[in-house]
């Protein structure tokens, strides 16, 4: 018997939506699947309705960074808004009911099954620009199989990835919604197989350049994340300097001034790969949490505390983005409104191919000491003559701090976090860290299998 229940498990091919070359203008209003895959034209519509679903608030928009922000915040940074959602994960007490991680599950499955449509469809798409879709939609559907494991599964160091449950995985078109829907979770290592091939052919097959959507650099650069998770350092290190390679040949750098890399209106010198935001399509949530009513967001929902401020050495120019408003410490890397949204940076790739080469004993594109020394060199610090691992991941968390990484280095790199409310230590691996399977879904799929603690 066929149920007709929007579960997140699996997006509506049929609503799509459309972009032009600023990512993304004008909506498609429920296109016909018959008619959206008959042609090349329509295909290629279709893929962009995949890139549409990730660049929406519930992913890459803003929430994906602010999700990482609150479950790893420390006491660094305080929840101060009147949205409930983002407290409860702040708190680590989410309910299975909360509505953001919902949206984002549901959003992440309709932009993967989108890209399995595409991918099914391939037949009918130019010859000569099969690759390039092909690899593009493996991209996008292995980056939202990436961003839901590390939300919804034990991260890939604890236990077993064998058998600790991921997420379901589903690689072939859905068009309707029946008993064979109905997917139970896979493994952790299951998932992360899966990003693995879907990023690794995406690579072979994109382009180096491909305007602000995925090429090949930025498919290396999002392996080279994965990789991280896996700590497979050498992989890691490898991937993180094809990206560089690739990027700064194109003309990508570190921009000397480093308040300059943000709120910008296109995509800067040294960005790798950004949502693109504008008066049309204006969805930034990290804007609309972390900036003020006078730059037109709302009441400064997230503010920074003074032991965050503790983490910067003397001098350095990165404590130019903190400033004073409405009574509480703000970071300017949300200021502005209808400014990109960063996904990727060129400096996070020289962090990681520092991190991995130190860790392997190697020297992969550069030295680890001077991958690191040009983070610092540009925001005016002195050059470091000799690194500790300790040293290299504390520049990772200054440098890339309230850009959506905190949580992910925390599990990775088998940390804890301390409750915002009392005195209990979360573990790396503590349920409390882990989002539950949304409610909605444990209703319409009875094969799937709730997360501890919830």
């Amino acid at each position: 018997m066929k149920k007709y229940i929007i579960i997140g498990l699996l997006g509506i091919a049929t609503t799509l939506s459309s972009c032009n070359e600023e990512l993304f203008l004008t909506p498609f209003q429920s296109i016909d699947q018959s008619i959206a895959l008959s042609n090349d034209a329509n295909v290629k519509s279709v893929l962009t309705g995949a890139y549409a679903e990730t660049r929406g608030v519930e992913l890459y928009g803003g929430r994906l960074h602010l999700y990482a922000e609150m479950l790893g915040a420390n006491g660094e940074v305080r929840w101060e808004g009147t949205f409930n959602e983002p407290r409860e994960i702040f708190n680590k007490s989410i309910f299975v009911n909360n509505s953001f991680v919902q949206s984002t599950w549901s959003a992440a499955y309709s932009a993967i099954n989108i890209s399995n449509n595409v991918i099914g469809a391939l037949d009918v798409v130019n010859e000569e620009d099969r690759d390039r879709v092909r690899g593009e939609a493996l991209f996008l559907r292995g980056s939202m199989y990436f961003e839901l494991i590390k939300l919804y599964g034990l991260p890939f160091v604890a236990g077993n990835p064998s058998t600790n449950l991921g997420v379901p995985l589903v690689i072939t078109p859905t068009r309707e919604i029946n008993e064979e829907s109905f997917v139970a979770r896979s493994t952790v290592q299951e998932i992360y197989t899966q990003i693995l091939s879907d990023l690794t052919e995406a690579e072979t097959l994109l382009p180096a350049s491909n305007s602000f959507l995925a090429n090949s650099y930025v498919t290396a650069a999002q392996l080279s994340r994965v990789y991280l998770q896996m700590e497979r350092f050498g992989d890691a290190r490898d991937a993180a300097n094809r990206a560089i390679t690739a990027a700064t040949g194109a003309g990508k750098s570190l921009i000397p001034n480093f308040m300059n890399a943000f709120n910008n209106e296109s995509n800067s010198a040294e960005d790798i790969y950004a949502i693109q935001v504008n008066t049309q399509d204006p969805d930034n949530d990290m804007f609309l949490f972390y900036s003020l009513p006078e730059f037109g967001a709302r009441d400064g929902d997230v503010s920074i505390l003074d032991i965050h401020l503790a983490q910067y050495e003397t001098g350095d120019e990165r404590l130019d983005q903190f400033f004073l408003g409405s009574g509480e410490l703000r970071t300017a890397k949300w200021r502005d409104q209808f400014r990109n949204v960063k996904v990727m940076r060129l400096a996070e790739m020289y962090l990681t191919r520092a991190e991995s080469n130190f860790r392997e004993s190697t020297s992969v594109g550069d030295t680890p000491l001077n991958d690191i020394n040009r983070i610092r060199t540009r925001v005016n610090l002195p050059a470091k003559t000799s690194l500790t691992l300790v040293e290299i991941l504390q520049e990772r968390k200054v440098e890339l701090a309230h850009e959506g990484h905190i949580s992910h280095d925390v599990k990775r790199t088998r940390g804890s976090i301390k409750d915002n409310t009392g005195s209990d230590v979360f573990a790396f691996d503590s349920p409390r860290m882990v989002f539950p399977i949304p409610l909605r879904e444990m209703d319409a799929n009875p094969n799937l299998i709730q997360n501890p603690g919830y």
